[in-house]
């Protein structure tokens, strides 16, 4: 059973969003325990990466400004398009606040996945997540005004613990365990890396299914949005690198398309206001997608 859910990993995660949709109930109640399979998510995936590597990569320019455009850029162009168009307030909100969100841990275990570079995609990661404060502080601060309060304290905390303690704790664990026994641990664990990534898709996809309940017309509107948001950040993070390689286009891709709207509601709140988590739960269905369409297009292209 494990081998077939890890054979057919990427196709799972949209059965997953599936699943979690037909079970609002389920999916709700498995929400709260979202940050915990975060955490071990970021820690198992750390493990399997070299920390001097990574550390490398950081310390790269083209990482910061593939962060900037995952992050600056896609927030003042939603920002324009919300304009242009009139879009709700609210709903504006929610857009803006999607494109200035880090790129989702899983990412790295989804490209490990497509067996593209997985420090990579961590790297770009990081440095999404680090941008992200400053970003979503400048969001709320146009959108909200006077009335913005960006626990900051709760962001760093939590960058602590999703982000340090794992490094921490896989640098300690690669300096004082035997190297070819934690191989060994390695090989075996890193395949069941991609089962904690169907939780997410499962457990945020519940918010969108209370409005479908309420208001189907509302909620279609919603999954069109988020269907039109991850084609954009997709589709135009492909072309800025697509001169840079097929794998670093694809990854770049990916890692632009998948947003870790749960840390981001973490720290903000309702400061996001009530068309976020149905947007962040409508975007399950294209972002489980994703990996299964740069699969198709990785044999394609």
């Amino acid at each position: 059973m494990f081998a077939f859910l890890i054979r057919n990993s990427l196709l799972c995660m949209f059965l997953a969003a599936i699943l979690g949709f037909v079970f609002p109930s389920l999916s709700l109640s498995v929400f709260p325990f979202l940050p915990l399979v975060l955490f071990f998510l970021m820690t198992l995936t750390l493990l399997g990466i070299k920390q001097a590597e990574l550390i490398v990569r950081l310390r790269n320019r083209k990482i910061w400004l593939y962060s900037s455009l995952h992050a600056i850029f896609y927030m003042l162009f939603i920002s324009l398009i919300g304009w242009l168009f009139s879009a709700n307030a609210s709903l504006q909100l929610a857009m803006v606040a999607v494109a200035a969100t880090g790129s989702l841990f899983a990412t790295p275990a989804i490209v490990r996945a497509l067996g593209f570079d997985s420090v990579e995609a961590m790297a770009m990661t990081i440095g999404t997540t680090l941008l992200l404060p400053l970003v979503i502080f400048v969001t709320l601060l146009i959108y909200q005004g006077d009335s913005v309060h960006l626990d900051l304290v709760a962001y760093f905390l939590r960058l602590i613990i999703f982000v340090f303690g794992p490094m921490a704790f896989s640098f300690l664990v690669h300096a004082i365990a035997p190297r070819e026994a934690l191989d060994r641990m390695l090989v075996k664990i890193s395949p069941y890396t991609i089962l904690l990534v169907f939780a997410f898709p499962f457990g945020l996809i519940g918010s969108f299914r209370v409005l479908f309940d309420q208001d189907p017309m509302a909620a279609l509107n919603y999954l069109l949005v988020a269907m039109g948001l991850c084609a954009l950040f997709f589709s135009v993070s492909l072309l800025v690198y697509w001169r840079s390689g097929k794998e670093i286009a694809l990854t770049a891709a990916i890692t632009s398309g998948n947003r870790n709207v749960l840390l981001t509601y973490s720290i903000a709140g309702a400061l996001l206001g009530p068309a976020f988590l149905p947007l962040a739960g409508a975007l399950q269905l294209p972002t489980s997608l994703l990996p299964v369409i740069t699969r198709w297009l990785n044999k394609k292209l």
